[in-house]
């Protein structure tokens, strides 16, 4: 624990609304960002690289990569203030961190596939509609959450994370350009990836503190250093990035597709029910009570918005982290004012293109290490979740036929090859079969069999 007599009394340290001493609230403030900065910006990391103006492309679109990142940075900073200090009944008024959501990003990778940045305005008019839906979701969402049990939640994070590993293996053997070329899984790539890896891991368990919330951070640095002394790293695009831009509205157009838009909608019940746990595990772990109804429904309404305004300047769905209940609960500090603090230097890190262009001088494989980490940790979050299933012979089924057309459908896209336009986009995704699958039958099959 972080904590100590100079931060507060035990019953101010409960109150979100004390705020503790200036010394000590700054590096509390900033080990929030620290702990979830590298997640917040790989999920635009993710689609451009999909769309194809990413890493290793030579796209003469890079730039929008760059502007992506920054909008990752200055949305999650606004979405976490709408939470912390609240407007009426929008926001927890609690120590919720928000960023760019991982749970969207099978969704979107297939809207962009190999189709450039003219892509991003069917995914940014997906990610308003879904903004709106997810605030609408707030006005009800205690009494939906029924139909979302620890086997339907547990089941979608779990294929969040199978989703994902494919890139995060693609990333550390050379990212997606390098597929098919002598260098792609080279040994030089595993071994920085290697780097990453085992130093995340070492700083995970056996430190303390901000260096252990910080550690896939600090190993993507170890890592970074590391391919930078193999000659791997390129400064090219700092020097021409600018020291100071604000959002542009409207920067990728919006344009409304069936696909984009149902599969933001739909992924907007699974966010909301995510948030939910996070702001119940916040007020457990951190004051030991139970969330107030009002600041359920605050949090769901902060996420949508955060959501909507972000996609009118080209930034990604929002969501609560996870991460921050665990900081939350380690730290024993449910000050809003510390996590507020957090959200206005992710902001001013946001303003600045250089920040966002020193991102992109990471080498892919040096990323991939970091996400490896990341998308294992989401599919072993969804196992932990299962734990508290009871695996009789209805819920095995139920399982098992989620997973296997889910995750079947990802390994053999060719399957889908006589389906076309929206249900393929959407079916492709593999995700939203399983929990489409998942939920209908939880509610319609009897509990004894």
């Amino acid at each position: 624990m972080l904590t100590d007599n100079s931060l507060g009394t035990p019953e101010q340290l409960a109150d979100p609304n004390y705020t503790p001493p200036m010394a000590q609230a700054v590096p509390l403030g900033l080990q929030h960002i620290l702990a979830m900065f590298v997640s917040n910006v790989t999920p635009a990391i993710i689609i451009a690289g999909a769309a194809g103006f990413g890493f290793g492309s030579n796209s003469p679109h890079f730039g929008e990569m760059i502007y992506m990142i920054q909008m990752s940075m200055v949305f999650a900073g606004i979405a976490t203030l709408i939470q912390t200090v609240g407007m009426g009944p929008v926001g927890a008024r609690l120590p919720i961190v928000q960023g760019t959501s991982f749970a969207f990003v099978p969704i979107m990778i297939p809207l962009v596939a190999g189709k450039g940045p003219d892509a991003m305005a069917a995914v940014m008019g997906g990610v308003l509609v879904g903004g709106i839906f997810h605030m609408i979701l707030g006005g009800f969402i205690k009494r939906i959450r029924f139909a979302f049990p620890p086997l339907v939640t547990g089941l979608v994070v779990l294929m969040i994370g199978l989703s994902l590993i494919k890139v995060g293996i693609q990333y550390a053997a050379g990212g997606v350009p390098a597929i098919g070329k002598p260098e792609f899984g080279s040994l030089q790539n595993w071994a920085v990836a290697g780097v990453v890896i085992v130093v995340s891991l070492g700083l995970k368990f056996y430190t303390k503190g901000i260096i252990s919330a910080a550690a896939v951070l600090l190993g993507i640095l170890a890592g970074y250093f590391v391919a930078m002394g193999l000659g791997m790293v390129s400064f090219n695009n700092v020097g021409t990035a600018a020291y100071f831009a604000v959002p542009m509205p409207l920067h990728f157009g919006l344009e409304f597709t069936a696909a984009a838009i149902i599969g933001m909608c739909a992924m907007s019940f699974v966010s909301a029910v995510e948030t939910v746990g996070d702001v119940s595990g916040i007020c457990k772990g951190g004051a030991n009570r139970e969330a107030t109804d009002d600041e359920i429904q605050g949090a769901t309404y902060a996420d949508g918005l955060g959501t909507a305004v972000a996609g009118l300047f080209g930034g990604l769905p929002n969501t609560s982290f996870s991460q921050n209940v665990g900081l939350v609960s380690m730290t024993g500090v449910m000050s809003r004012t510390v996590v507020t603090i957090g959200a206005l230097f992710l902001i001013a890190a946001g303003l600045i293109p250089k920040i966002g262009a020193l991102i992109t001088t990471m080498p892919i494989e040096v990323l991939g290490g970091g996400v490896i980490v990341m998308f294992g940790m989401v599919a072993a979050a969804g196992v932990s979740i299962l734990s508290d299933v009871t695996w009789n012979r209805r819920n095995l089924l139920i399982f098992a036929i989620s997973l296997s057309i889910g995750l079947g459908l990802q390994l053999v896209p060719e399957a889908l090859q006589h389906l076309s336009g929206t249900w393929k986009t959407l079916a492709l995704s593999g995700l939203l079969p399983s929990a489409v699958i998942a939920i209908i039958l939880n509610l319609v099959l009897p509990e004894e069999m």
